[in-house]
Order: structure tokens, then sequence, then C-alpha cells
């Protein structure tokens, strides 16, 4: 026992601490870029070609791409048996294949696994009130982002609302012009004059001298001072400084996102934890880290943490580590009342601290973490691991009770109730059996609740069979009666008995009646399932949530940011919000007119209303600016899927964009009127406004102009090219080539301001060859499964049903798309739909398991089923609990019903285990053997049906983080176990007792066969 504790102890000390187990998502990411690329571009020319190769990776269950202008994210959803690591080489070699298809300027895809665990856990916002964009993005990643990145348990630091520093060379057209210079003679000029190339090493004999040529400019003047020496390829024989015909400064790549905290310019941190760390320990850390850099930064500078995922994690394993503590003492008082006797209530509350703490063993060695499922199971089990030291513990106090000396007592008590305690624990861990197949992600997470509550209670048996009966043994006990509180106990038991008895005799003698009417029951209660919502997760108050923003398609990064500017307004006068970060253009940039704000709340003592209530009146406020739509989601229903986190999404399928928008038009509006759904948006935005500039091929064909030469001269200045690069500070720096950003004019009149140069050498005016006009394009191209997709997103309104919701959706889908267009759901709504399909045909396993498990224990075939009829009870329990306390079906609580159907199947093996010892003791007499089996065995169904209800009431009434998906499990196994143990003590014995010449007979009869067989004939000896 010293050992399981002390070495549980050390494992415990050891695991990590995270809020979901720690689990590979079959998901591999390819991200591609082609600056400057059309949306339109990146599908056809690349997206498509990677798909066509992608699409033959074994195991493939479905892919999704995104095409934006200049870049393009193809996503590989993969069967959760595939080994990830292997996929993740499949999918590089096929991309690596598929590269010599590629455009040439295409950069390199990146592959990599995508798992909603890499989200950062801890933001950090960086300020500077007197220090230049540039210095400031220049400072924060030389001298504060790596002192992060050595952290233990910390994988990545990512910087929101950084800007690469670059040397910028603004090009000034008049002046190329007044030296009758191009574009791409200013680019020609960087690459040949700007140029350090390796120069070997020069042997001297006794020395050897390396060899540098400082050819690269290494500073702004030196950048200034390089000489154009051709034009147009020809020799130039006045060189040209170039300052002369361009500006050059120091600066920063084009802006395309900004990130502020509480209104103030910032670059956020954003720490994301190693595969398998822990979480709590990196944040803890990175704050500590926090601390010492703040120390150092320049007058002006700040640092602080503008959201931290691990407060609400840190808060809700203390939770549950608190009600575990809550939940052993309750369980201490209840033995105590029942046993009387601090000897044997110790000896029972001994197995607690052995099964739980033991059990940290095996989750150490299987790679666990203290998580919500972990924890979640191990505070439920508290009240059934003393069941089985209970029902020794009582047996062999009986048999003291009976004469027998100590040590013989503990002898034939612990073997009497040696089958029975095998059986039940055994049937417990037989429902989770199922759980190791259960298909998709949710199987993952439920796996290591299972394991954690198998190890838990096996340890329990083992305890209860061994050390109980020794310490019985050996430590004397008072008898139950010899204290007030024993006679006390001792007198109500002996009432309730007695009711007891009365009532079994009435059931027995009105069998069928009384099966009948527990069946119609049971039928009755499924109704009360129509009146549960049901959806996938329940809503945690975390005190923190995220803000979406979008503006209009073609909005400019300045108009998004005053939309955004006026939504922090709002956030900054709500009293209940403690902090928030806002993010501009997106983490990554390139998104610049949608935005986003993380919110933290102040702590819940701190606040008069809750999450949601704070969540629904911000959506009114910010409703109210115009220009600009708001998207206020709630974070806690994340980690279990791959998509946005919203409770409804989905996709529809087509091949025509114009029939798949109108028909995403219709369905959100019939969405909006079903009232069941909020935050309705979807990824199709059209209308981005897109200049075209068309050449006229005859025209550059008779001034000698090819296509390529224009294409280049509009990539250089308009859209910006990357020249080369440069040293700073011991760090590559960019150089920017782009159009003048003091130029003002409209993108004609700079167009028709620019010339290149022709295969003659002569300058020919770019408007002389090209054709110019504005059109509407698309923002962005989604495809799933190779065909053309819109994907929608929405909130379910508080209080409603996801299961209704997402009913009216699929028949909203249904009527509106045309023939030929398909209905797909996909993030949370396919997990949800998949998670509950798994479950149900784990509870279906489960109970074929059980069934299969208590029929070779007791050598029957009717036993079983007898055993069974508690399961029913137990469902009606829960359902009628759940309605009456308001809460949904979901997740958690189907892991209630689960837990129920390995609780409740004890009692009915006390029952019918007791009673066939009566009986073949010699009591032929199927009512008298119940009469006296059932009343000797009511002590310790009452006790350990007590202590698993009592177990289970602390996280059933928690009110601290986390409470909202522990309640409605812990009321599924109050509610359950509460009505299945007083429904069993009736119906087991009646269904027993109406099938037990059947069972005599069914099993009794390959004996007669056999004896038959053996028995000689007569005459015959």
């Amino acid at each position: 026992m010293s050992s399981l504790i002390i070495f549980g102890a050390i494992g415990f000390s050891r695991m990590g601490i995270s809020q979901l187990p720690d689990v590979d998502f079959p998901i591999v990411n390819v991200s591609v870029t082609l600056e400057g690329a059309a949306p339109e571009v990146m599908e056809s020319s690349v997206v498509d070609v990677l798909e066509g190769q992608l699409t033959s990776v074994e195991g493939v269950k479905s892919i999704t791409s995104t095409s934006r202008t200049g870049n393009a994210n193809i996503t590989l959803e993969f069967d959760i048996s595939r080994n990830l690591d292997l996929a993740l080489q499949d999918v590089q070699a096929k991309v690596a294949a598929a590269q010599r298809k590629l455009p040439k300027d295409v950069d390199p895809p990146s592959v990599s696994k995508t798992n909603p665990e890499d989200q950062p856990i801890l933001w950090l916002g960086i300020t500077s009130t007197n220090m230049s964009m540039r210095d400031f993005m220049i400072y924060v990643r030389d001298n504060v982002k790596d002192q992060f990145s050595t952290i233990p348990g910390v994988g990545e630091v990512f910087m929101g609302g950084y800007v690469e520093p670059a040397m910028r060379v603004w090009i000034e057209p008049k002046k190329l012009d007044r030296y009758n210079l191009s574009v791409t003679d200013i680019l020609s000029t960087i690459a040949a004059e700007h140029s350090e190339p390796p120069s070997g090493y020069v042997d001297t004999g006794p020395r050897e001298l390396n060899v540098r040529t400082m050819g690269e400019a290494v500073t702004t003047d030196q950048f200034k001072n390089l000489r154009v020496n051709t034009r147009g390829g020809t020799p130039n024989y006045l060189p040209i400084k170039l300052n002369d015909v361009v500006r050059i400064e120091p600066g920063l790549n084009d802006i395309r996102r900004i990130s502020r905290v509480e209104g103030k310019t910032a670059i956020g941190l954003g720490i994301r934890k190693q595969r398998g760390a822990n979480a709590v320990a990196a944040a803890n850390g990175a704050l500590k880290k926090m601390e010492a850099v703040r120390k150092f930064l320049p007058e002006g500078m700040a640092i602080k943490p503008v959201f931290d995922s691990t407060v609400f994690i840190r808060e809700a394993v203390s939770e549950l580590n608190f009600t575990l503590v809550i939940s052993a003492i309750l369980t201490s008082l209840v033995i105590m009342v029942f046993l009387g006797s601090l000897a044997n209530t110790l000896n029972v509350l001994l197995a607690i601290p052995t099964s739980i703490v033991g059990t940290f063993i095996i989750l150490h060695f299987a790679g666990f973490t203290l998580n919500t499922f972990t924890l979640l199971a191990l505070s439920l089990a508290i009240g059934i691991v003393v069941d089985d030291a209970i029902m020794v513990l009582e047996n062999i106090t009986r048999h003291k009770e009976m004469g027998k000396p100590t040590k013989q007592a503990a002898l034939d008590g612990s073997n009497e109730i040696l089958f029975a305690a095998m059986a039940a624990t055994i049937s417990i861990c037989a429902i989770f059996l199922p759980v190791a197949f259960m298909t998709g992600i949710i199987g993952k997470f439920f796996f290591q609740f299972g394991v954690t509550m198998t190890a838990a209670v096996l340890l329990s048996l083992v305890e209860a069979i061994t050390l109980t009966p020794m310490r019985a043994a050996t430590f004397a006990s008072k008898p139950h009666t010899a204290t007030r509180m024993g006679r006390a106990m001792d007198a109500m038991m002996n009432g309730m008995l007695s009711a007891y008895r009365r009532g079994l005799a009435y059931s027995l003698s009105h069998r069928w009646k009384v099966v009948i009417g527990s069946i119609l029951f049971f039928v009755a209660s499924l109704f009360i399932t129509t009146k549960l919502n049901k959806e996938f997760l329940p809503a945690e108050d975390q005190s923190r949530f995220m803000v979406r923003f979008l503006a209009p398609v073609g909005s400019s990064l300045g108009y998004t940011d005053d939309k955004v500017k006026a939504a922090e307004v709002i956030l900054k006068k709500n009293p209940d919000i403690e902090t928030f970060f806002a993010a501009v253009g997106g983490m990554g940039g390139g998104q610049i007119n949608t935005g986003m704000a993380f919110v933290t709340l102040k702590e819940k003592k701190h606040r008069k209303r809750n999450q949601f209530e704070i969540m629904d009146g911000l959506r009114k406020d910010l409703s109210a600016i115009p220009g600009i739509k708001s998207f206020v989601q709630d974070l806690s229903t994340q980690g279990f899927s791959t998509g946005k986190g919203y409770p409804i999404e989905f996709a529809i399928q087509g091949g025509d964009w114009g029939k798949l928008s109108g028909a995403a038009v219709k369905i959100q509006e019939k969405m909006a009127k079903t009232g069941m759904m909020i935050d309705i948006d979807t990824d199709y935005q059209v209308g981005m406004p897109e200049v075209r500039i068309t050449p006229d091929r005859t025209k550059a064909a008779n001034r000698g102009v090819a296509v390529q030469q224009i294409g280049q001269t509009i990539n250089a200045a308009i859209g910006g090219v990357l020249a080369g690069y440069y040293t700073e500070n011991g760090r590559r720096n960019e150089i920017q080539v782009k159009l003048d950003e003091n130029d003002h004019r409209s993108y004609l009149d700079k167009i028709n301001t620019l010339f290149l140069r022709n295969n003659r050498g002569e300058l020919v005016a770019l408007k002389d060859v090209v054709d110019v006009k504005e059109s509407a394009s698309l923002q962005q191209i989604t495809r799933r499964d190779r065909q053309r997709a819109v994907t929608i997103y929405a909130n379910v309104k508080t209080g409603a049903s996801q299961a209704d919701a997402l009913a009216a959706v699929e028949r909203i889908a249904n009527e509106t798309l045309p023939e030929g267009y398909r209905f797909v759901t996909s993030g949370s709504s396919q997990t949800f739909k998949e998670s509950f399909v798994s479950l149900i045909v784990a509870l279906g396993l489960g109970i074929a398991v059980a069934y299969m498990v208590l029929g070779s224990q007791f050598n029957s075939f009717i036993d079983p089923i007898t055993v069974l009829l508690a399961l029913p009870f137990s469902l009606s329990g829960a359902f009628i609990t759940l309605w009456i306390a308001g809460k949904s079906l979901n997740l958690y609580s189907m892991i209630g019903l689960l837990l129920l159907m390995g609780i409740v199947k004890k009692n009915s093996i006390l029952l019918v285990e007791f009673t066939n010892h009566v009986r073949d003791a010699g009591e032929k007499d199927v009512n008298k053997a119940l009469m006296e089996a059932c009343p000797n065995r009511l002590r310790p169904i009452v006790m350990t049906s007590l202590a698993t209800v009592v177990g289970a009431i602390p996280a059933a009434i928690a009110f601290g983080p986390g409470a909202e998906s522990r309640a409605p499990m812990a009321l599924a196994v109050i509610g359950g176990v509460t009505l299945s143990t007083v429904l069993t003590l009736f119906v087991v014995p009646c269904f027993y007792s109406l099938f037990a010449s059947k069972r005599r007979e069914v099993e009794h009869r390959p004996n007669e066969i056999s004896d038959t067989a053996l028995t000689p004939p007569v005459g015959q000896h």
C-alpha cells in the first residue's frame, strides 16, 4: 500500500497539466506562397496541381483548400488509424513530385502537422511610447523574443503585429524619366552592384588567408552611392548615383497587420507549448521570464500578459483537486455513519489513497497529463473505489457478529464476497473496453478517461480482496452497535429493512405487474430526452472569449483599422473587461478586411454578469458600429475539432460559383429566421476590387515589348518586389523595391507614368501596350474534395439546442440546394455527429461485453440478463435528473451514462449472487431464497450507492472553473444510481423469480444429458 502511494505521488509530481488530453489530430497542412497571385491563379496553377498529387496519399479522408491573393492552404484530414508521421512523409514526397509543375516563382511549399493545441497558450503584449516603429520591431525581435524561446516546454514564440525591417527603395517615375531609366534598370543595378560572392582562400606558404569581396552595401549611405552603370544592358558612360533616381531609406515591409493592447500599438508574443508539455509550467516560466525581461526594457517600453488560457486550466485543475478532497471527506462521513467504527472507517478509507494515488503510476507511464478527462475520472472514482472495500468489510463484520474469531471472520467473509466483488469490478472495466474501439478524435479523449477509471477500479479490487481483510484481521474494531451513532444507524437500517421486507414480499406476489410497470416507466422516461437540449459541449465561463470583425470586401487596412478602433472604445468602456488584445489584418497578415480581439474578463467574483450575458451585451453594442460586422465567439468549445470552433459549421459543394453563392445567401437568411442561431457568417466573400492589366499583344509586338517584361515592371512598381538582402546588426533583412509611398495619385495615373524597355533598348510607355480596367472578383476560393465549396458558420443562441439547430440547417440546405449540390458538415458539427454515434455504439457494445463477462462469471444465460436489468433504470434516472436541473445531453453527460453502465450493475450482482448462494445451500423455494438473500444485501447496497452518490455531489454542485462540464456528468451519475438502486431492489428479485425455473432448466440440462449418457443400462454392470 505504501509503495503504491509513494510511487503514485512521484508519478503525480512528474505529470504535465493541460486542459485536454494531448492528442495527435490526423491533420496535415500544406502552405504555398506565390507573391501577388490572384485567388483564381492560386486555385488553377497551384492548388489544383497539388491536390491532384495529394489525393493518392494513403488514408486521406478529405482535402480542403483555401486560395487567397498570394497564398494558399491545403488541409488533409486522415483516418484516425493512420500514422501521422508516416502520412506527413508521404505528403512531403507528393508535394516534392508536384513542384516541377508549379509556377517558377512559387516559394517552396511548407508541410506541417496541425493541432488545435498549437494555438498560443499565452499572449504577452509589448508596447512603446517613445521608440520609432522600426526600432521597436528590431528591439523586440533581437532582444525580447528569443529570451522566451528557450523556456522549458515552450515550442514556438509567434509575433503578432510584427513587421519585418527592410531597406526601402522607393521608385520615383519622374526621376526615372529624367535619366532615361526603367524599373528593371534599378533592379539590375541592385543585383549587380550589391553582391558579395564567396571568394575562397589564399595559401601563402606559412599562412592561409580567407578572401572576401566586400561588395555589399551595409549602410543607407552606401546604398545611395551605388552606381547605375547600364541602361537596358548597354553601358552607361556617365554612371548615375542610385540616390539620384530613387529614394532610399531604412524602413519596414508593407504593413499588412496591426496589433494593439488596450488601444496602444503593440507587438504580441504568442507562446505556443511543445506537444505533451505542461501548459501551466510553460506559461509560468514565460511569466517569470517576463518579469526578468521587464527590468531591462528601455524607458517607455512595457510588457504585460493580455491573454492567458492557462489561468482557467490552472484554476480548473485546482478546482478538480479540491473536488477530489471534498468527495473523499463526504464519502468518509457516509462510511463513518454506516459502520459506526473509526477502525472500520479508516480501513475502508485507505482504499482511496491506495487506488487514486496509485493510479498516477499508470497514468505517468501511459504518457497522460492531468487534464479534464483524467481528473474527472478520478473525482467520480472516489465513490466507486470504496465500494469493494465496503462490501468486503461489511461481510467480514457480519461474520464477526455470528461469533467467529476475527481472523476466521476475515477469511470467511472475504472468500464469500470475493466472487461478487470481482464480478462487479470486472463488469465496470468491461464497459470501457468498447471505448478503445470508438472512431474519430473523440475516441482518443475517451480513451484516457476509460484507462484512468479502469486503473483506479482494478487497484481498488486488489486493495479490497488483499489489504482490507488483512487490516480487518489485524486491527480489532468495536461492533458498530458499541457507539451511539452506530446504534442510531442500526435502528434506522432495521426500520428500512422491515419496510424493504414488506415491499419485497408485496412485489414478489405481483411479479408481472412490477416488471411490466418498470418497463413502461423506462419507456415513458425516454420521452424526456425530447425535452433535453443536445449539444456537443456545454459552454464554460472561462472569463475569456474572442471577437471577430469583418469589414466589406475590398476595404483598406486603414478602413478596417478605424472600425476596429471604434470597437476597442466599446470594449474599453465595458466594466467587466480586464484587458484585450486586438489584431487587424489577421495574425499572419493578408486579410486586411478582418480583425479580431482576444478579450479577458475580470474574475467571476469581481463582476455581476456571467460571460455569456457579457457576450450577448457586446453583440448588441458592437452591432451599432456601421460598416463592419462583429462575431462574438466562445473559446471554451474549441479543442475537439480542427474547424474554427463554431458549433454550427458546414459546407455546400458544387461546380458553379453563381449557384453556390445564391444558395449560401438563401440558407443564411433561413438560418436567421429559425431563431436558434446567431453570428451567422460565411467564408464566401465576393466583390473584391481587382485591377486587371491586359497586355495588348499586337501593340506590344509592334513596339518590341515582351509580355514578361510588362509583368515584371508592374510587379516591381505596383506590387513591390524583393530585390535582395543586406546585413544589419548580424541579421539579413530584405531590400524592397516599389513605387514611392508618398505618391498619392490614383493607380491609373501611376500606371500611366511607368515605362519599360523593349528589345531594342528603347523606353516604351506602359499605357501604350496594355488595357486597364477594374472589376470585382473573389477574395478567396474554397474547395473541398476538389470541388468548389462555401462554408457557413454560426453560433447557437443561448438556451437553444445544437442538435435541433443542426437538424434545421440540414433541412434548410436540402430544401434550398439545386440538384447536384451537396451539404457536408465539418468542424465541430461533424465531430458532434460522429461522437454521439460513437457513444451510442460504445454503449451498445459495452452492454454486449458486460453480458459476455457476466455470463462467463455466473455460468448462466439468464443471470446476466437479470443483472443488466438495472441499466435501463439508470438511464431513466439520469434523464430525469438532467431535465430537472436544466442541463443538456452533451459529451460529459454521455460520459456519465457510460459510467453508469458499469456502476449500477454492482447492486444487481450482489442480489443475484447471494440469492444463488442461498439456493445452492439448499433452499429450493425461489421466493424464500430471495426473501433471505436480498434483505441481507440491503446494507452494503445502500452503503455503496450512497457512497457513489455522495462522492459525485461536489462535482454536481460546483460553482468554480469548469463546473459547467463537471455538473452534467455528476448529475447523470447521481440520478442514475439513485433511481436504479431503488428500482433494482424490487424489479431484479421479481425478474429473478419469474425466470428462476428457466434458469435451472437451461443450466442443468447439459449435466442431465451427461449423467444419462454416463449411466449404463439396467442389467449392465
